[in-house]
């Protein structure tokens, strides 16, 4: 039993994966990470499994990596923990349909999510951010995610600002497909995943599987580990965790 998410599995074949952190606003630690990348391992190979939706329990999506946890949410390359990248790469080549259903805060790595998703919804009070550069640390692990769905230019803009943009700010830019009333999303996500369950599933697998290696990613060569060890990444960690602003920050 997974200790971060809930997981449910519709007799129609959806299977809705929760992020389960409330109280840290679904924000991703080591544990979650390492039961993200089981748990697509198991849709992905699971025929009993013909759409996965990701959603957030409580207030949020997801506020990204946790830094309060140690290493600041991203796993040790070192060591056999998976690492957000590790996560985003799984879910963006998942070989089923994904679905993003957006409320509350999507930031960070949780931006990254809803990118990796080949269907994104939100409702209109959603809002998002890439707020790598507050924290001290370059948003390299989800740039090839975010620059592909944002468009390079929007990606460079928020990711150098770290500020937030709204839901409809994210469907013009193409992060989002649709933004709905909140009490709406539940009845547009079972329309979508109904129109998905009349695709074939093994064209379904193909097209994706296509369209991926269609496509070509950013490459990025600098290692998150060595972002994560940098000076301003241990002063931007440090003066989030006691409430404060970074020393780069003019007063």
């Amino acid at each position: 039993m997974a200790e971060t998410l809930k997981v449910e599995r519709s007799p129609r074949g959806v299977a809705t994966i929760f992020l389960n952190r409330p109280e840290r606003s679904n924000a991703f630690d080591q544990l979650m990470l390492d039961e993200l990348a089981r748990e697509f391992f198991i849709r992905g190979s699971d025929d009993g499994t013909r759409i996965v939706v990701l959603r957030g329990l409580g207030k949020h999506f997801s506020a990204g990596a946790d830094l309060s946890a140690r290493g600041g949410g991203d796993g040790d390359e070192r060591t056999a923990h998976a690492s957000l990248a590790d996560v985003l790469n799984a879910l963006d080549r998942l070989p089923k349909p994904t679905i993003a259903a957006v409320h509350g805060a999507a930031v960070g790595g949780g931006a990254a999510v809803v990118a990796c998703c080949d269907i994104a919804i939100a409702t209109e009070g959603a809002f998002f951010s890439i707020p790598e550069v507050r924290a001290g640390m370059a948003p390299l692990g989800v740039a090839p995610f975010l620059a592909r769905a944002l468009g390079e230019r929007s990606f460079v803009r928020y990711g150098l600002t770290g500020e937030r943009f709204s839901a409809a700010d994210a469907l013009r830019l193409g992060l989002l497909h649709e933004v709905v009333e909140a009490d709406k999303l539940d009845d547009r996500l079972a329309t979508i995943a109904d129109a998905l369950l009349h695709g074939a599933p093994g064209a379904q697998r193909d097209f994706k599987n296509e369209m991926r290696n269609a496509i070509t990613p950013l490459v990025i060569k600098r290692s998150n580990a060595d972002i994560h060890r940098s000076p301003e990444a241990q002063e931007g960690i440090a003066s989030f965790k006691e409430k404060r602003k970074p020393n780069w920050y003019p007063q």
